[in-house]
């Protein structure tokens, strides 16, 4: 498969939050700010790109070779929760107020679907490492643009008159409705 359209699939055609519904919790929990969805995506697609190569590393050295199919959700989650210590670590000491800002979300990176999802996807669809690597990539990228996307429309509401019932999560979820109707556009496109 051509890495560009993989790459461009990853990140609008199927967008983990916007299509697939998948990590929806920190894109509502995070995407007030547009600092912290930066950070937050950032993160995410770090731990998407090295827990893809990671995955694919043990789906094929260890769990097919020795016939454990039924510990891949096991192994993933444990290689996924190590990748998320390093980013937590290095935040904590390199940027400890996108640390305190990011709070409970950062740690909770490692039960966001989006990555078991991805992990699961690349053994499903039988990708090889390359192809592994730049699906990681585009659906990391494909989560910070959707954090950001709606980080930025939450900030200019800030200063709108929402109806009462509306406001808080009520508005958030129309936004994230709206903005999956706008990116299932995209569904032809690769």
């Amino acid at each position: 498969m051509n890495f560009f359209f993989l790459f461009l699939s990853a990140i609008l055609v199927n967008n983990f939050v916007l299509v697939q519904f998948l990590g929806i919790c920190p894109f509502i929990g995070v995407s007030k700010q547009i600092e912290t969805s930066i950070g937050m995506g950032l993160a995410t697609t770090f731990v998407m790109v090295v827990a893809s190569a990671a995955t694919w590393l043990v789906q094929h050295f260890i769990l097919e070779p020795f016939n454990l199919p039924f510990l891949q959700n096991v192994a993933f989650i444990l290689v996924i929760a190590s990748m998320v210590q390093l980013v937590e670590m290095f935040l904590r000491k390199t940027s400890p107020n996108l640390y305190n800002a990011m709070g409970i979300y950062l740690p909770l990176i490692t039960t966001n679907c989006a990555i078991l999802g991805m992990a699961l996807i690349l053994v499903l669809r039988s990708y090889a490492f390359g192809e592994s690597l730049v699906y990681g990539l585009g659906a990391g990228l494909g989560f910070t643009l959707a954090l950001v996307l709606m980080a930025g429309i939450r900030e200019e509401l800030k200063f709108a008159d929402i109806p009462k019932p509306f406001q808080g999560a009520g508005i958030a979820f129309i936004l994230a409705g709206l903005l999956s109707l706008a990116f299932s556009g995209f569904a032809g496109l690769v």
